[in-house]
């Protein structure tokens, strides 16, 4: 593919790194010639000197060639508008903004409509779901997320002691009541979508997909943990605290948000209202042992510099039991994670640029259907498939357990209006709808393409 890069920072650079050996023909744009310069000689990529939102500059990039234009400067409106002209040179190219101004996240999915964009990524959301999946779940269980974020299958490894072993999947449905469906097993070489008879063995990889309430309703049951965590600190009521801090609340953990500044307080404080919210030094060892750090079961250090994250993170760890994640800005610290002992990193950046680069992987799996996404799983033995249902098909107005579903594929969830339902039987597919299919067998490009004919 033919792929532009409008913007030099840590995004477009990881972004480099992750494409450049996949065989795209990939060309950076930044106005810094410095940046520029660095990016070319380090990595087999072009570059141009300019600014993105310039037609002229995108015509010297290549635009009326190029498939794929990822806009991911410091600008939110500067990403927005660069989008924009590469959607009106005319050429069918796909665009992917990043958005970071919190102002904007109520109205992403209208942004997204008006402008044609393929994708709005907000590194600083992807960073709080992030740490939010290490927190509310076990250890041991895997996350692929879908739609922008709203869709979840997780992957549980059943040990050999444990309750599943030896269940039908009847047996789990009516044993524990949840709201989960098991989507697929994993047997040694072996994936299949599994009927209600099907036997779960202990050393199965199990994909389950459910909203994180019910997931973690039915990991208690399972016996994979005694309870979800109950309570959090956050250190640092920046953006990804306020991210962070809402998530958790909504699924009932008890959360206080320690924040220096009073004015960002007291927004945090009309905002959250379930959160306790301190205003104080995050830095303060007293402060943070009065307000019961030592008894947390999560902390989280996510001011805005790198150093006291890595000290509060230590800090964290020398005098609780909690499960600690520590924002890191500064990508040349991954390397230096291997000497010390570091818990729960995130790099927001490497986050944002490994989202955008499985997008771009997916692209030649998608046409000018309905199919959002691709996405390979269990070691590509198994391909989760995003469509958005534009218009009436044999899929549609049909209760799920009345179609005709071809062998070898489930419909793992539904998105209607931001709400995320698991289909049980009853669930009927309408139009704009964005449902998640898993499939073993086959690829599809059209949703209607799920039934026997």
């Amino acid at each position: 593919m033919n792929i532009i890069i409008v913007g030099c920072g840590n995004v477009g650079y990881t972004l480099v790194e992750n494409l450049r050996n996949e065989d795209h023909n990939i060309v950076i744009v930044d106005k810094d010639e410095s940046k520029i310069n660095m990016v070319t000689d380090e990595q087999d990529v072009l570059g141009v000197v300019g600014d993105g939102v310039n037609y002229h500059t995108l015509l010297e990039a290549g635009i009326e060639h190029t498939d794929l234009l990822i806009a991911v400067t410091n600008s939110d409106e500067q990403n927005l508008l660069c989008c924009v002209m590469a959607k009106r040179s005319g050429k069918v190219c796909r665009t992917i903004a990043r958005v970071r101004n919190p102002i904007y996240n109520t109205e992403i999915s209208y942004l997204r409509r008006e402008l044609g964009l393929a994708l709005i990524i907000n590194p600083e959301l992807i960073a709080a779901a992030d740490i939010a999946r290490r927190f509310q779940y076990p250890d041991g269980v895997r996350v692929d997320t879908f739609t922008r974020g709203r869709i979840e299958l997780l992957h549980l490894t059943v040990a050999e002691g444990n309750i599943l072993n030896g269940m039908s999947i009847i047996e789990v449905r009516n044993k524990f009541k949840c709201n989960i469906l098991i989507c697929a097993i994993h047997r040694g070489r072996k994936v299949w979508i599994p009927n209600i008879d099907d036997k779960i063995e202990a050393g199965d990889d199990i994909v389950i997909s459910a909203a994180p309430s019910d997931a973690n309703v039915f990991f208690k049951k399972a016996g994979v943990y005694k309870h979800p965590p109950r309570s959090a600190m956050i250190v640092g009521g920046g953006t990804v605290g306020f991210y962070l801090a809402k998530r958790l609340t909504e699924v009932g953990i008890r959360t206080k948000v320690v924040e220096s500044d009073t004015e960002r307080c007291i927004f945090l404080n009309e905002e959250i209202p379930k959160a306790t919210i301190i205003n104080g030094d995050g830095g303060d060892e007293k402060l943070l042992l009065r307000e019961g750090v030592g008894g947390v079961e999560c902390f989280a250090a996510l001011t805005g510099i790198d150093e006291e994250n890595l000290l509060l993170n230590l800090f964290a760890k020398k005098v609780s039991h909690a499960k600690i994640s520590v924002k890191l800005r500064r990508l040349n610290y991954n390397n230096a994670m291997d000497n010390i002992q570091l818990e729960g990193a995130v790099f927001p950046s490497l986050l944002t640029a490994d989202y955008i680069a499985k997008y771009a992987r997916s692209m030649p799996n998608m046409d000018s259907g309905n199919i959002e996404n691709v996405f390979q799983l269990e070691h590509g033995k198994a391909k989760a498939l995003e469509f958005f249902v534009r218009e009436s098909s044999p899929v549609v107005g049909v209760p799920i357990s009345q179609l005709n579903l071809k062998p070898g594929l489930i419909i793992c969830s539904i998105t209607r209006d931001d709400k995320v339902i698991v289909p049980s039987g009853r669930e009927e597919i309408k139009v704009g709808d964005n449902v998640l299919v898993l499939t073993v067998d086959a690829q599809f490009s059209d949703i209607k393409e799920i039934v026997k004919s």
